[in-house]
């Protein structure tokens, strides 16, 4: 294979774990129709772009323009690290969760009157959970929330009662975010907990609300619906309303 095949092939596999292109492209600010033409390629990126594209996914631009069947560098009779992590983080047993939309709710420290609103994609492949979660997507600038942007990418694991996502933020800044749920003990199917995230003062530790969207809201919409409330605002759901109110979160 050509380099420039090399590199469409590849970048068709990476962009499979994203919504889409177009979502990749606006993260990217990589015009959509000079992205589709690496993606059949027809051409590839300048240094610059390249870079880009590289820091956006993780990798090194040898992974962007290496042979797409070409395997993973190991120590001789050690598995990769990352091979070893991976299964260890999905061994059973499994989030006793279904899969689905969930709104994400986070306390805003020193703010009790607000709530920072995320929007959680749950998919189930057998045992194996993983989510995306996408906070302030939508949000103006200049606004409060502004600097509370985020695509965390990553796996549910089932501990001891717990529910753990653990996700790294597909985001310039990449931080990695853990939130720790487990169902609480009332009628209503709701799960509450702590999360650590990064804060514009540095990580931080706040409660945290989750809820299986009963209304089925489409999922670009949902997203919109992702960024800062009031807890006086008519529109929030009382449940968590009530819970955030009674530190239950």
């Amino acid at each position: 294979m050509s380099l420039r095949e090399n590199l469409a092939a590849n970048l068709r596999r990476l962009c499979k774990d994203h919504a889409s292109v177009s979502a990749v492209c606006r993260e990217l600010h990589i015009n959509r129709t000079q992205f589709e033409r690496y993606l059949q390629g027809q051409t590839v990126p300048n240094k610059a772009t390249a870079k880009l594209i590289c820091d956006y996914f993780r990798i090194n631009e040898a992974e962007l323009y290496q042979y797409p069947d070409a395997p993973e560098p190991a120590a001789s009779g050690l598995p990769p690290i990352s091979e070893a992590l991976f299964k260890q983080m999905i061994r059973p047993p499994s989030p006793s969760i279904a899969g689905g939309t969930y709104f994400t709710y986070f306390s805003i420290p020193a703010r009790p009157d607000l709530l920072m609103r995320s929007v959680t994609f749950v998919r189930r492949d057998v045992e194996l959970v993983t989510f995306r979660r996408v906070t302030g997507w939508s949000e103006r600038q200049g606004s409060t929330w502004a600097r509370a942007r985020g695509n965390h990418y990553g796996v549910a694991i089932a501990r001891l009662n717990w529910i753990y996502f653990s996700g790294i933020n597909r985001r310039q800044t990449g931080e990695p975010s853990l939130i720790s749920v487990q169902w609480a003990p009332i009628s209503e199917p709701v799960l509450t907990g702590k999360a650590m995230l990064l804060t514009e003062a540095g990580p931080a530790f706040v409660s945290v609300i989750m809820r299986q969207d009963a209304a089925n809201v489409p999922p670009r919409h949902a997203i919109k619906m992702a960024h800062v409330i009031r807890l006086d605002d008519p529109g929030v759901d009382p449940l968590v309303v009530s819970l955030a109110r009674d530190g239950l979160g």
